[in-house]
């Protein structure tokens, strides 16, 4: 199983409305993608961000799915505008040794073939997630 989580901060001047459409689409992640077992969105406490997401995604294949879904590309588009700092982690119990680098490889590759993707994570003020080394 692979956990994969985002923990935002949310720019101070951004419009609710367009805060509630982006967590509208992280929800629509877990309620529309086969892919994902289970899901949380909500508040995020313990920390700098305002708000977190967890998908619970059975393997490699089901990351891949939910990552390369058009429906991630929407929310990104969606969300990402509003967003002042981000991380992505990924927590697994998957055995195989090479478990990070293949996550880290589709998120490399969902970068390297996403002009607008690209742009809208260079704007913010912070990132870090698997792919951006």
């Amino acid at each position: 199983m692979i956990y994969h989580q985002i923990r935002v901060s949310i720019k101070k001047d951004a419009p609710k409305d367009q805060v509630d459409t982006a967590l509208d689409y992280l929800k629509r992640l877990g309620q529309e993608l086969d892919v994902v077992e289970s899901f949380c969105v909500g508040r995020d406490f313990g920390g700098e961000f305002d708000y977190g997401a967890m998908y619970a995604l059975k393997d490699i294949d089901a990351y891949k799915t939910y990552m390369l879904a058009p429906l991630h590309q929407e929310t990104d588009r969606a969300g990402l505008p509003v967003v002042a700092n981000m991380i992505s982690q990924d927590l697994t119990d998957d055995p195989d040794p090479n478990i990070g680098d293949k996550i880290a490889k589709i998120h490399s590759d969902r970068f390297a073939s996403d002009a607008t993707l690209r742009s809208l994570v260079e704007n913010l003020g912070s990132y870090e997630g698997s792919g951006t080394e």
